[in-house]
Order: structure tokens, then sequence, then C-alpha cells
């Protein structure tokens, strides 16, 4: 339950802070009083977008928190320990709006909006002014249903087989899809590959035409230069051998004398080694030297070839290889589609035959949920003023031409959600044909539908907290006050937060608030004052005269308030 509410800062709400009881909760005031505010910050605490006009003008944030009691909850628990939360039976709830942020708190923990919206899910029903309008869209009808226990153990199994089922479509279509492009590309394909092969492509090729090329290029100039080399060795004048000769025995004379020549005659002696076996290699290298004009054409012709190919294809040698590989496994692609489609068309028949049973296993235990439903939502609405409801919830499969599987000969369309149109139809009067929801309820009818749904769901799922803004829309008199009666009870099993404008329904709070709207330094400002019993009479009384309240209407008020907390 949550035991108080706290806001700060928030639209006319300079500070306010109230704590709630256990059952019936009724919060009751004016117009414009600021009642839907308060809606409005609790909703911001269980995770709903906040929009940063609602910080109070001359504020530089506003602030709503809430305490829950919630005693130990493994579920709630396990969502905390998932985001290093700290874990306690009573929860603090908190969110923090400035003009350029939003910031949500777990116990004082700084947690994102999904974490906190998650938890107050789990914790909180709220049901705003406005809410009722979804019974009026069939599209949510399903949902109803899928949220009973019964059902969700059977939607999980039929969603894993569907979405396995749209993954192997998915790569059927594209199978299908690839086999009509290469249908369109295979004679380019077949082209490509035989010019690729022909041109024998080797990622080494390239270099070393170059490298040959201009070997064959600088023939005279190689063998002129290697001619001069060996000449400096031994030509006919005094060669740079014997020079170095003669300069060692130099050195050789002079370091007996001076050891500080020794290091100059080492490396004479090694310049002399090298110079020598390049003189060596030179002279070697002349006999290797080719003057072959014949295939330096050919390597120019090659070369040439390995340009047009990479200026054609848009891609380097090594990429003109993969591409030849690229293609020839499309090209082998090509060939084995049948072999590849009929496989693939196999396991998509056998995956439709296990989407078939489980979304008939679905179809069956939404009937079966549906009508136990419709006998839960009569019998509600009896206790709610109708007394002749007959309330339908039909199943019907979703025969569409594109559909995936086949009933009754008939193709049936599946979605994530089932095979199913689920829509609800009413008739509030005897002897009437029950017609589409949406069409035939009345608002007041709506609102107590809704009330009926919420009452069954909060004692299957056992909510903790329900929260109601003005739930009695288009209800009044006797009918209301059999609203509040049933709001009563269904507070014994969880807390309820509800705002009214029925006395019929203010009388059987358990804790009753008044929410003003007051004029304080020259500002207006939202208070909520907890109602003692002679309050909460004289605030009945107000509801059932107006702004008068005579004596006539007080007694009136504690009249209707004993007859609706008698024993409650």
């Amino acid at each position: 339950m949550i035991k108080s509410l706290y806001i700060k800062d928030f639209a006319l709400i300079d500070e306010l802070e109230v704590e709630f009881g256990k059952g019936l909760n009724i919060l009751t005031g004016e117009t414009g009083a600021g009642k839907s505010i308060i809606i409005g910050a609790l909703n911001m605490i269980l995770g709903e977008r906040a929009d940063t006009e609602v910080v109070r003008q001359g504020s530089d944030k506003a602030i709503a928190e809430a305490i829950l009691h919630i005693g130990e909850d493994p579920f709630i628990r396990s969502i905390l320990r998932e985001n290093a939360v700290d874990y306690s039976e009573e929860l603090i709830l908190r969110r923090e709006i400035r003009q350029t942020a939003s910031r949500a708190f777990i116990n004082d923990t700084p947690v994102n909006i999904g974490v906190l919206k998650r938890v107050g899910t789990f914790l909180v029903d709220l049901h705003g002014q406005h809410d009722h309008q979804f019974l009026l869209d069939d599209e949510n009808h399903r949902s109803v249903i899928d949220r009973r226990k019964e059902v969700s153990e059977f939607l999980d199994p039929y969603q894993e087989a569907w979405r396995e089922m749209s993954e192997l479509r998915e790569q059927l279509g594209n199978l299908r899809r690839r086999e009509a492009e290469l249908q369109e590309k295979t004679e380019l394909y077949r082209f490509q590959a035989r010019e690729l092969e022909e041109a024998k492509l080797d990622p080494e090729e390239e270099e070393q035409v170059e490298v040959e090329m201009k070997r064959l290029d600088n023939a005279e100039e190689l063998s002129r230069k290697v001619e001069q080399i060996t000449e400096i060795g031994s030509g006919e004048d005094l060669g740079l051998l014997e020079l170095l000769d003669r300069v060692k025995l130099h050195l050789e004379d002079v370091s007996r004398i001076e050891p500080d020549f020794e290091s100059y005659l080492d490396e004479v002696n090694s310049a002399r080694i090298s110079i020598q076996e390049a003189i060596y290699f030179a002279e070697r290298y002349r006999d290797r030297i080719e003057f072959n004009p014949q295939r330096l054409e050919e390597l120019r012709r090659r070369q040439s070839e390995l340009n047009r190919l990479k200026k054609k294809y848009s891609r380097d040698l090594t990429g003109l290889i993969d591409y030849l590989e690229e293609i020839r496994n499309e090209l082998d692609l090509a060939e084995n589609f049948d072999v590849e489609i009929e496989a693939l068309e196999n396991r998509v028949a056998n995956q439709a035959e296990l989407l078939k049973e489980r979304a008939a296993a679905l179809h069956e235990i939404r009937q079966s949920t549906g009508k136990s439903l419709s006998g839960e939502i009569e019998e509600e609405l009896k206790r709610l003023g109708i007394p002749h409801p007959s309330f339908e919830v039909r199943v019907d499969w979703l025969f569409r031409d594109e559909g995936w599987i086949e009933v009754d000969g008939r193709p049936v369309e599946c979605t994530l959600h089932g095979c199913d149109d689920v829509r609800f139809f009413i008739s509030t009067n005897r002897g009437e044909e029950p017609r589409p929801l949406a069409r035939i309820a009345s608002g007041g009818e709506i609102s107590r539908v809704m009330l009926a749904l919420k009452s069954i769901m909060a004692q299957e799922q056992r909510l903790p907290v329900m929260i109601f803004d003005e739930i009695d829309t288009g209800i009044s008199g006797k009918i209301s006050e059999k609203v509040g009666r049933s709001m009563r009870q269904l507070s014994g099993s969880c807390q309820i937060i509800s705002i009214t404008h029925q006395p019929q329904i203010a009388s059987q709070a358990h804790h009753h608030y008044r929410v003003e709207k007051l004029e304080e330094a020259g500002r207006t400002v939202t208070r909520i004052i907890p109602l003692d019993r002679n309050e909460h009479i004289r605030e009945v009384a107000g509801l059932m005269s107006g702004e008068e309240i005579t004596k006539a209407a007080l007694s009136s008020a504690e009249e209707l308030i004993e007859r609706n907390t008698n024993g409650g």
C-alpha cells in the first residue's frame, strides 16, 4: 500500500505531504482544485512521461515521492537486485523533474525510468479519467484476456513458434528474391567469371611484373654501371683495391709506432673486404644482364591487361581474386537454388504445423477463459446496478487470404499475439442480442464494465494498490452507491485511492481527503486535508447539496455514511 505521498514544486503544489491508509481512500474537491495534479504526480512516480512544464514557476525542479509498504515480494526483490538497488519492505519511489532532465530513484538509488516503470506496474494500477476509452477499441480486448494466468501459459509457447516461423519465412522470402536477382545476373556473372579465370590472376604477379619490367627496361644502364664498378676495382691505372692495400701497409707500419692507428687499420681491412665483395658481385651480375625487348613487350601487355581489369571492376588485384570467388559461389548457389528452396519450404511447412497446433491450443484457452470471464463480469455488473447483463467474449479465427496456417480449409492470419480476433459484446437489457461494446454501451456502462474488469484483475493479480481518477463518470444516484460499495468491497484485498464527485461513493470511504485551492502570499497553491468523522460528514453533505450545507443535508449525509459503512 502507499503509506505516504510527498510533492514539492509540482504545478500548483508548492509542498504537500499526505499519509494514506488501508482500504478505500477518497479524494474530493471542487473542479480545478488540483485533484488531477495529485494523480499526475503519482503517474510520474510510476514512471510515466514527465513534462518539464510541471515544474512550479520560479523553482529549479519538481519532486514527487511515494513510500510504499510491500512486505516481502520476491519478484520486486529480483528486479531490484538486477539493478543494484537495496531491498526493503518499505519502498521509496521518487522522481525529480528539471527543465533539462528527469531523474528517478528507488530507495535513494538512481535508476532509469524503465526500471521505475517496471516496478510501478507490479505495485500500482492507475486508471485515469480517459482510460475507459481503452475498452472502446476492439484491439485492446485481446490484451485483457491475455492477462489471465491460464492464457499466458499458452501464449508464450505460441509466440516462440511464431518467431521461428517468422524467421523461416523471412529466410525463404530472401532466398526467392536472391534467386530472381541471380537469374537476371547469371549471364553477366558467367561472362565475368570466364574473363577473370582466363586472366589467371596471381596476387603476387603485379609486383613481380613491375620488378622484371624495370630490370629489362634499364638493361643498358645496368650493364654500363656494373662495368664501371668492376673497372674501379682493377682498372688499367692504379685500382681501388691496390690503393687500399697500400693504405693498409702504411697503417700497419704506423700502428707499430703509434697504437692509436690500429682501430683505423681494422676499418680499412673491413672496407677492403666489403668493396671486394661488391666488385665480385658486379662481375657475376654482368653475365646475367638480359637484353630482351620481346619479353619486355609481353610484360607491358600483361601489365596493361591487369590495369584494365582493375579499372573495369574498380578493385585491386586481391579484390579481383576475391570477386572471382564470390561470383563462383553465386553461380554455384544459382545452380542449387531449387534444392535450397525445397529444403526451406519443408522446414516452413513443418513449422506451420507446430504453429497451428499451438495456435489452436491458444484459441481454445482464450475461448474457455473468455467464457469464464464473461460470467464473472456479468456477476460484477449485477452488483453494479445492471440487473440483466449479457456479456460475451467472442474469440474468432483471423481468416485472411495471406494467412500462414489453415483452419477448416481457410487461411488464417497469424500475428505475434495469436491468430484470434477477440472482441467484447454486451447487452444491458433483457431480451436484446449482445452487440459490440463500443457501439452499445453508454459512458456509465463503460465505466462499470471497466470497474468490473479492474475488480476481477485486481483480485486475480493481487495488485497492492489501485488508483481511480473519476471512474464514476456517467454514473449517478443509486448506481453510484453500488459502484462505491463494490470499490469498498474491493479495498478489502487491495488499497484503493479514488477521486470522485459522487456523495454515494465518498460516503463509503475508510479515509477521506479534501483537496483545496488557496491563495498564499499572492500565489495559488493546492492543499490536501485529511478529514475526521465530522468533516467527512460535512464534505459528503456538501457533495449532496452544494455550497449551502443545511441540517437536512448533514443528516442525510450521516445516514448515507452509516448505511454504506455499516459493518465495512
